[in-house]
């Protein structure tokens, strides 16, 4: 696993679309060590996700339906509580999503920071109610590019 500094250098080289799914690389998320929103959030997705339907991946027995065309992860459902999904304990290394590549969308979209660099606010206030730390701002003065300077000469397209 890469320490903190080098995964910032590595999400500092994405494009802002990019950065924002950084979480993508089970191997430099920083959501490895916390699982704070896992534990938090109501997990709420469309019924097309599911597996079973044309493109779904989220395994049927995990998922409670709370609509006609919404579901949720079980465990999820009154926000507050923990992912039936979410493995291992909060805050310590390791913790992880037993369904990781199958996990719905907003488990994919949820950005640990921001286009312009700093922290997810959302992020950082359930990482204060579990008694974590909040993550560091991407900023020029750590010589790294959040994103929100133009492109140079030799850049490359994320």
């Amino acid at each position: 696993m890469l320490d903190e500094r080098s995964f910032l250098a590595q999400v500092s080289r994405l494009s802002p679309r990019g950065r924002s799914a950084a979480n993508d690389d089970v191997h430099t998320n920083p959501c490895l060590s916390c699982g704070a929103c896992c534990a938090h959030f109501r997990v709420s997705f469309y019924c097309g996700e599911i597996a079973g339907e044309a493109g779904g991946t989220v395994p049927p027995e995990l998922v409670t339906q709370v609509g006609p065309l919404r579901a949720c992860m079980k465990g999820t459902e009154h926000g507050g509580q923990r992912c039936v999904a979410l493995r291992g304990e909060l805050g310590r290394e390791g913790i992880h999503c037993a369904i990781y590549e199958q996990r719905p969308s907003p488990c994919r979209e949820f950005p640990a920071w921001l286009d312009d660099g700093s922290p997810n606010p959302d992020c950082r206030r359930v990482r204060m109610k579990f008694g974590l730390p909040p993550l560091p701002a991407i900023t020029k003065d750590d010589g790294l590019d959040p994103g929100n300077t133009p492109p140079q000469h030799g850049d490359v397209a994320a």
